[in-house]
């Protein structure tokens, strides 16, 4: 190497958005899976994270149904060092600015509880959506991550193109709820099925189009 002259310096590219995920074979929309996504000591601590802090679930633009959801729900600290792992975890596989990102949720399902068939975006014509959508616009992925398995139940069904996802531990699941053109995408109308026996942890995180901070 001449005098005076820099070496360059060889960088390894950036993994491809949802790079060793499966993608389900359907043109209607965009769904993902990936088997041991995160490991099982990490989802047992997350588990623990969210019994300690859980409250019933909420629901935007409610049709008014009391039983719609019937989880309970916890929104896990950014500050706690596992949790912000796990966060860096996820915008890395999504390909996903942190800052367009939401503070991850935890969702505890015993026995009996469900979320009924519903869609992650937000209405356009909702009485909510320009307080949600104001600052960070639209929802555009959701990633959930499966931390144990129910006894029995507890999956989650696509409803528009028939297809059934069983919980594992570790399991990623991320869909685009938003279609080529922009538009929400009501063929992501999903459910979490009911669990009958044993009990479900999942963490959800969802990115919008905007910054959702300055």
């Amino acid at each position: 190497m001449a005098e005076g002259t820099e070496a360059a310096v060889a960088t390894d590219p950036a993994p491809a958005p949802f790079a060793g995920c499966q993608k389900v074979p359907d043109r209607r929309l965009t769904l993902y899976i990936r088997r041991n996504f995160l490991d099982p000591e990490t989802c047992a601590a997350l588990v623990h994270r969210i019994d300690a802090d859980r409250r019933p679930s909420l629901v935007a633009d409610s049709n008014g149904d009391p039983f719609y959801r019937t989880s309970e729900t916890c929104m896990l600290d950014p500050q706690d060092p596992l949790v912000a792992r796990v966060d860096a975890m996820l915008d890395a596989i999504a390909g996903q600015p942190h800052a367009h990102g939401e503070q991850i949720q935890g969702q505890r399902y015993g026995p009996g509880q469900e979320f009924r068939w519903h869609t992650d975006y937000y209405e356009p014509d909702g009485p909510d959506f320009e307080r949600f959508c104001r600052v960070g616009g639209q929802r555009t992925w959701t990633l959930m991550v499966y931390l144990d398995v129910p006894e029995e139940g507890g999956a989650t069904r696509f409803r528009r193109i028939n297809k059934t996802i069983q919980p594992e531990t570790g399991k990623l699941v991320a869909w685009h709820n938003l279609d080529a053109r922009g538009r929400p995408n009501f063929e992501t109308l999903h459910a979490g099925m009911k669990v009958y026996r044993g009990v479900k942890h999942v963490i959800t995180k969802w990115y919008r189009e905007r910054p959702l901070t300055a």
